[in-house]
């Protein structure tokens, strides 16, 4: 008896459909009726175009959680599992407890509704994700790509909301290129056509353990915090000022981030 193991990341329409896509050795190895054990408890699934549909996946699951698929050619039956992180992680605001992709993380994560979240929408849905989640657009496409309009007002409401998600952390800007196809590519590629970039990187801090009261999204103060950049950059003499004030000179920025000091945020 020979027990077959693959891995796949949930997209936000596999938890919200109650699906899980299976590889297509596992479709053909298996027929109506399999059973099928969520993390050992038996779920009343169906196999349908290569889907697993019927899934009642657990609340705390978020896009990008990796489910590890095992099914035995001599049984029937199909067992998918999900591997507890260590120590749990808040990704920009979301609370994971389960291993995941930080790529499908990234792409998958809501748009927001103001002009901020349509922007940084554009980046993490349209721009070239890399496997760390850290995501590259080029500026120049954001007046086609995030919404916001044209003319003189779509442009003045897009760089207020660019420079808003500067101002906060979630973006940096750094130069890159882009090929023939406008595929871009962070840092430059020589032959390439040089174009201002918006790089995200993920804001990864420890979550609150499972269970806990998750906090109100809402406005609020943001404390002074560290973010990771870009590959090659370093932060800004202002920056650097800003840490040393905050920590009293006690204490050197970390080589690789920048100080994003405190400031308001609309949830």
């Amino acid at each position: 008896m020979r027990t077959v193991t693959r891995q796949v990341a949930l997209r936000r329409g596999d938890l919200d459909g109650g699906q899980c896509p299976v590889p297509d050795e596992c479709a053909a190895a298996l027929h109506d009726g399999a059973a099928v054990l969520l993390n050992r408890h038996p779920q009343e699934a169906v196999l349908a175009s290569g889907v697993l549909e019927g899934i009642a996946w657990p609340p705390d699951l978020h896009p990008g959680v990796l489910v590890t698929v095992s099914w035995s050619t001599a049984r029937n039956e199909v067992t998918l599992r999900t591997t507890p992180l260590e120590e749990p992680m808040r990704v920009d605001g979301v609370d994971y407890f389960h291993e995941y992709d930080p790529a499908v993380a990234t792409r998958e994560c809501p748009p927001g509704t103001s002009n901020r979240g349509k922007v940084l929408h554009a980046v993490r849905r349209l721009g070239r994700v890399f496997d760390d989640g850290n995501a590259v657009f080029p500026e120049s496409e954001l007046t086609r790509k995030a919404g916001l309009g044209r003319g003189t007002r779509g442009l003045f409401l897009l760089r207020n909301a660019v420079e808003q998600l500067i101002r906060e952390g979630f973006v940096t800007r750094v130069p890159g290129s882009v090929d023939r196809a406008g595929v871009p590519s962070y840092p430059a590629v020589e032959g390439e056509e040089p174009a201002d970039m918006l790089f995200y990187a993920p804001l990864i801090e420890p979550a609150p353990p499972p269970g806990a009261e998750p906090g109100e999204r809402r406005e609020h103060w943001v404390n002074g915090f560290l973010r990771r950049l870009p590959e090659g950059s370093q932060p800004s003499p202002r920056q650097r000022a800003l840490h040393e004030q905050v920590t009293e000179g006690a204490e050197e920025l970390t080589p690789g981030y920048t100080f994003v000091k405190k400031h308001h945020r609309n949830g």
